[in-house]
């Protein structure tokens, strides 16, 4: 199933739906302690058998809106935590010129980075290098610790697209070398368009990767290319803290960002960016203008 975060008319409240393509099938309107995505989760398989059974049900008892009706919203908006994988594309790592790490490269965002699918970006006045990274997105759905590599999956409910926007001066430059500071601005995480359930998806390290400036391809690979697959790292990360349901892990950019190009290049107000995973979707987000930042 796809699914999706999203608010209707002028309210700011959340109802977890399933995307039917031209229809959204609202979960909230039935469940109503299904208050946004992560509360959906922590039910389990609990919940993701009444969502199933409730597609089930007849149309008269069941609540649905075209979906050019409704405000699309980032599937997960309150995680508990936001992981993050760098130098995990062996391409990447080629292009960079860096060795293939031998065990992921761990950093976070907080959860004000993110934004929603169709989101502005703001351009902070901190930075003058804006960049673009294209990430696979895995979402926790069962909370764990100490993980093993075999039974992983267990854990994980399915996966999104992610735009891991990133101010290059402050995370390579600035600030003794920590990467925080240049990867957590206001709107640095866009996610969407929906959380695609991993039965959806027949296999997550084979899926076409791509990110677009303006509408020039500007990264173009495949998750074969990821080194540390899903299972490895959900076990990893789980070494070292608990994972709860409604966590997201951002597995790492291919090769193309800006910051690496001869010469450099950086988005620019008015640039729009589409990140797109095949079996996933797109997001699509305008750099604008935010000097009071």
């Amino acid at each position: 199933m796809r699914f999706i975060q999203f608010t209707t008319g002028g309210t700011a409240d959340l109802h977890v739906g399933i995307d039917e393509g031209e229809t959204v099938l609202d979960l909230t309107a039935r469940f109503t302690a299904w208050t946004n995505m992560v509360a959906f989760l922590q039910g389990g398989s609990d919940n993701m058998k009444l969502a199933e059974s409730h597609c089930g049900i007849s149309r008269e008892k069941q609540t649905r809106y075209p979906k050019s009706s409704i405000n699309l919203r980032a599937p997960i908006t309150s995680p508990e935590k936001v992981i993050c994988i760098g130098m995990n594309y062996s391409d990447h790592c080629i292009e960079v010129g860096a060795p293939i790490p031998t065990e992921p490269l761990i950093f976070s965002k907080f959860a004000s980075a993110i934004t929603h699918p169709d989101a502005p970006i703001p351009y902070p006045a901190f930075t003058e290098e804006l960049d673009w990274e294209v990430e696979l997105v895995i979402v926790i759905g069962k909370r764990g610790k100490n993980i093993q590599e075999d039974s992983a999956m267990d854990y994980v409910v399915g996966y999104t697209v992610a735009h891991d926007v990133s101010a290059r001066d402050w995370q390579l430059r600035k600030n003794g070398g920590q990467w925080l500071l240049g990867k957590t601005g206001d709107g640095f995480l866009p996610l969407g368009p929906a959380l695609v359930t991993k039965d959806e998806i027949a296999d997550p390290h084979n899926l076409w990767i791509s990110c677009h400036v303006n509408g020039e391809v500007v990264q173009d690979s495949s998750t074969q290319n990821l080194v540390f697959k899903t299972e490895k790292i959900v076990s990893f990360v789980s070494r070292f803290f608990t994972l709860s349901p409604g966590d997201i892990i951002s597995t790492g950019t291919p090769p193309g960002i800006g910051c690496f190009r001869k010469p450099p290049r950086f988005l620019k107000v008015g640039d729009v960016v589409r990140c797109e995973i095949e079996s996933i979707g797109s997001i699509t987000n305008e750099i604008v203008d935010d000097s009071s930042s």
